[in-house]
């Protein structure tokens, strides 16, 4: 499955993002007969399991210009290149605890002139920097993610929304769900609800607000 996925549920992509997106393919390729950042199993599926996965959060939230956006075990890139090359007027920073991870960040996001990414070999609970929101995918409970990623929000940001994390989430999540307090607030958004193909049965995204 190619590119075409993605413009199929989001038609507003211009021609000098469509570049990128299709770079893509032949990067991570390249990257993973080196480096192993994604099953090699699953590179065939790239658009649609890692991609469009990584967009999937703006079918829910829109981001505003200057937002500061932290991706917390970013592995490969996911969600921060996909998110970075749409959201051009935010700055990224993709951190991961494995360092050749981080080089190949820094060599996709190089190769296809991404200037609002930066890629860090670093562990989360070791950051001092703040940031609008946190973005994490498949890294860890939503207890963990929010003690992780609590320090890093700043207590304002500049747009209408708060700061918090996003956690992108697959399987029943309802237990997992019980390991937060009681106040706090969250929104679970399905991400199948507003791209119905069937990878994304049971794959949500849940918002913590700070």
């Amino acid at each position: 499955m190619r590119e075409d996925i993605i413009y199929k549920y989001f038609d507003n992509i211009t021609d000098f993002q469509k570049e990128k997106i299709k770079k893509l393919y032949d990067l991570y390729v390249d990257w993973n007969s080196k480096i192993n950042v994604i099953s090699r199993k699953d590179i065939d599926n790239l658009y649609l399991h890692h991609v469009l996965h990584s967009l999937s959060i703006l079918k829910f939230y829109s981001f505003n210009e200057g937002s500061k956006i932290l991706d917390i075990g970013t592995g490969g890139g996911f969600p921060g290149i996909p998110l970075a090359i749409l959201l051009e007027n935010c700055d990224f920073t993709l951190i991961d605890g494995k360092a050749k991870k981080i080089k190949v960040v820094n060599e996709v996001a190089n190769s296809l002139e991404l200037n609002n990414v930066k890629g860090l070999h670093q562990r989360a609970e070791e950051f001092k920097e703040k940031f609008d929101f946190v973005i994490t995918r498949a890294v860890a409970t939503i207890d963990k993610l929010k003690m992780w990623s609590h320090p890093l929000l700043k207590r304002k940001n500049t747009g209408p929304m708060p700061s918090g994390l996003f956690a992108y989430k697959g399987g029943k999540i309802n237990d997992e769900l019980k390991l937060l307090d009681k106040d706090d607030y969250y929104e679970l958004n399905d991400i199948h609800e507003a791209i119905p193909e069937s990878y994304f049965k049971e794959k949500h995204i849940i918002y913590l607000q700070r």
